[in-house]
Order: structure tokens, then C-alpha cells, then sequence
């Protein structure tokens, strides 16, 4: 699980923060305001200072060790949006972490979009016939895959595809994959 700042520090989800660590589910940062760091339409320029990024990060990871998540255990991060350019990385490395992000094939990280953006809107049936499907055509299938879902979605998404993670995990589970943490995965 890879949340914002703004998700630590809400009261209503120290609970479920505390029981995912408690379950041993791996928890990092995935900056502190959920800053877009380059524009959509021109990705190699940037949107924040070399400044505001680092402090937006290390806001993350403050709220983190509040809460008993400790940086060292916590090395990963998910850029918001999974937008990011090579400065952005760069930056990444300079604080001593790596940046990770979903493996590309799917249509998993889709499940934010609203009926309201038209064409741009993914149905929790098509995103999980994207998956499935992928799996199913190629050669290595998942092997070493990194599906993103996000844990909460705009109000408007009705077809909340977290709904379906459960048959998911069951399918492929069925299909013999296992499923590790991201630290496991990338050690």
C-alpha cells in the first residue's frame, strides 16, 4: 500500500493503517499532498522545485514514522499520479530510494476514472477482462507483475473495482500465482 500523507494523517483511516502494518502488509509513501510533478501534455518539464518535492517527500515519510512506519522499512515509492520524469528519479535515488511504479499491459490503474469522462471511463468488467486477459496472452503472465488499484475512488465511481480484488486474487491464485510484497518482489 503506497499512501499519501494526507491518508496517514486522517483520523478515520488510523485504524486501517494500523491493521494493514499489523498484518504485515508493506506501507510507503506515495508523496505527502499528492503533488503532480511534470504537466500532462509535456512530461520532461516540471511542475515543483527540487525543494518542494524532497520536503513533500520527507512530510510522507515524517507522518509514516508517527505512525510507526519506519523509512528504513519503507524504501519504495510510488510517484502521485505515476507520473514522474528522470529528474524525478533522480531526486528519488539522491534521497536513497527507488521509485517504483505498475507494470504496464493492464487496464488495473483505471479503476479512478467516472462514468463522466466518457470514452476515458473503464468499467470494473472491462478493467478485469483487461487483466485476466493479459494474463491468459502473455508468455510470462504475471510472473513479476505489478498491478495497481487504488484503495478509494472519486465518489461518482459507483463500480468500485476494490469490489473485485477478492475474485481476482482468487482466480489467480487458482491460476498458481502467489502474491508478495513489493520489497520481496524487488529485494
Amino acid at each position: 500500500f503506497f499512501l499519501t500523507g494526507k491518508f496517514y494523517h486522517n483520523p478515520d483511516f488510523q485504524p486501517l493503517i494500523e491493521e494493514l502494518k499489523n498484518a504485515g502488509f508493506y506501507l510507503g509513501p506515495h508523496s505527502d499532498q499528492h503533488l503532480l510533478y511534470a504537466p500532462w501534455e509535456n512530461r520532461k518539464t516540471l511542475l515543483v522545485t527540487e525543494s518542494e518535492f524532497k520536503q513533500d517527500l520527507a512530510a510522507n515519510y515524517a507522518i509514516m514514522a508517527e505512525l510507526g512506519i519506519p523509512r528504513d522499512s519503507a524504501r519504495y515509492f510510488l510517484p502521485p499520479y505515476e507520473w514522474y520524469n528522470e529528474q524525478i528519479a533522480a531526486w528519488t535515488r539522491e534521497m536513497g530510494l527507488s521509485l517504483v511504479n505498475y507494470s504496464f499491459g493492464t487496464l488495473s490503474h483505471a479503476d479512478y476514472t467516472v462514468p463522466s469522462m466518457g470514452n476515458g471511463y473503464r468499467s470494473s468488467a472491462k478493467i478485469m477482462h483487461s487483466i485476466l486477459d493479459y494474463e491468459k496472452n502473455e508468455t510470462a503472465g504475471f510472473n513479476g507483475f505489478i498491478l495497481l488499484s487504488h484503495i478509494g475512488s472519486h465518489p461518482d465511481r459507483t463500480d468500485k473495482f476494490y469490489r473485485h480484488l477478492d475474485e481476482l486474487i482468487t482466480t489467480l491464485k487458482a491460476r498458481g500465482y502467489i502474491f508478495v510484497r513489493i520489497d520481496t518482489l524487488l529485494k
